[in-house]
């Protein structure tokens, strides 16, 4: 028998799915519900444990709800019946984007974009762009590609950027952070275009020169000690000359440099806002064993895994939004009051408040807490933290 309290907040869910991403039609914004709903609950995203919880949550077959998942994300010619779709998740990005600003307070116009590259195996690898929030990463673009399969990145990040066009409002600071990896001209241009600012890391074997200098100089030269800094206007790239700000320090504990270029005037920004692009691995963690359990998927066709990401996205959203506003709601003093030798003093950095428990593991506490006493499943807000910044070295000309 369907138990009435979780159907109810079931249906409070599909409400909100089906709000937040009108492109889909509602038989797909349903089924895309009962996905993330069931990815929820079970704390899994495989096949068939999400269709026996919803099966039995239901009252309804297995078999039958195990077909209407996995024909979510098939392509339209190997579904069953006529007038079937095929479901495209590209104009869900932006809505992805809406959704989450939309719960997120007036007041704080800045929003922090990571993008980075996430491998399965030798099956696939993801080019995700997201959201980081308290130590979190939100999916709100991304695209699957074979891992085996040769060829350039360039326009599926191109292509990302593009699907994400005006999805924020134009007073909003938006920061596009990557790691050295993903450096290019082409990305630096594209993302300024919207008018976001870009904030990638570069590696320490090229030159610069600084504003007012006639000479080029190793980028090297200017933190080559730890506990050093610099920031200035630049013309950073002999050979491809791009004026920026470059932000650099070199922390205890790195074994390199933090080499940061921006467009940015440097009384704007802060290296310490580096900080935050880590954030997207741990959501790549989230989406593996640390959550969703992505990595045992049996899926091998990259279209069909695309749209399944689109679950999983939804999903981390609503856990995300529900662990951050308990994790806001926590007295300051919770850190502060543990003993001198708890672990989680030996594992916090100064860049960084510390948390005792993820945003994405809080919210299964939280969450299962309200199903099992009977309270209404929580749907959060958005709090930010303060972004990062560097603590005070000295500077090195």
């Amino acid at each position: 028998m369907a138990n009435d309290h979780s159907s109810k907040g079931l249906a409070q869910w599909t409400a909100e799915v089906t709000s937040h991403l009108p492109s889909l039609s509602k038989p797909q914004a349903i089924v895309l519900a009962l996905w993330s709903f069931g990815m929820v609950m079970t704390k899994a995203c495989g096949l068939t444990t999400v269709a026996v919880f919803l099966a039995s949550l239901l009252g309804q077959k297995e078999n039958s709800v195990r077909q209407r998942l996995r024909e979510w994300y098939w392509d339209a010619k190997d579904k069953q019946g006529a007038h079937r779709q095929e479901l495209d998740v590209t104009p869900c990005f932006a809505p992805l984007v809406r959704w989450v600003l939309s719960w997120w307070p007036a007041q704080e116009k800045r929003l922090a974009l990571a993008m980075d590259a996430s491998t399965l195996g030798e099956r696939f690898v993801v080019l995700a762009i997201s959201i980081v929030y308290r130590g979190c990463a939100i999916p709100v673009a991304w695209v699957l590609v074979p891992a085996t399969e040769p060829g350039a990145w360039k326009p599926h990040w191109l292509a990302l950027f593009d699907h994400l066009q005006d999805c924020v409002p134009a007073d909003w600071t938006v920061l596009v952070l990557a790691d050295r990896g993903l450096y290019a001209a082409w990305l630096d241009e594209r993302i300024t275009k919207p008018h976001w600012h870009p904030f990638l890391r570069i590696n320490g074997g090229g030159k610069f020169r600084p504003e007012g200098e006639t000479t080029f100089r190793r980028l090297t030269t200017a933190v080559p000690k730890v506990g050093s800094a610099w920031c200035g206007r630049v013309t950073c790239f002999k050979r491809t000359p791009l004026t920026c700000t470059l932000l650099a320090c070199w922390t205890a504990g790195h074994d390199e440099p933090w080499l940061i270029i921006t467009d940015l005037a440097p009384e704007q920004a802060d290296v310490g806002w580096y900080g935050l692009r880590p954030w997207i691995e741990c959501g790549f963690k989230d989406t593996k064993r640390g959550g969703w359990q992505w990595q045992q998927t049996q899926i091998t066709d990259p279209d069909r895994a695309m749209r399944f990401w689109l679950a999983i996205a939804v999903a981390t959203l609503w856990v995300v939004s529900v662990g951050g506003e308990a994790d806001a709601a926590l007295p300051a003093s919770s850190f502060d009051d543990l003993p001198a030798t708890h672990i989680a003093r030996r594992r916090t950095t100064k860049r960084t408040r510390p948390r005792l428990l993820s945003c994405f593991r809080r919210r299964l506490l939280v969450i299962l807490a309200a199903a099992l006493s009977g309270a209404a499943l929580p749907f959060g807000r958005f709090y930010p933290e303060p972004w990062p910044i560097a603590a005070p070295m000295g500077s090195s000309g």
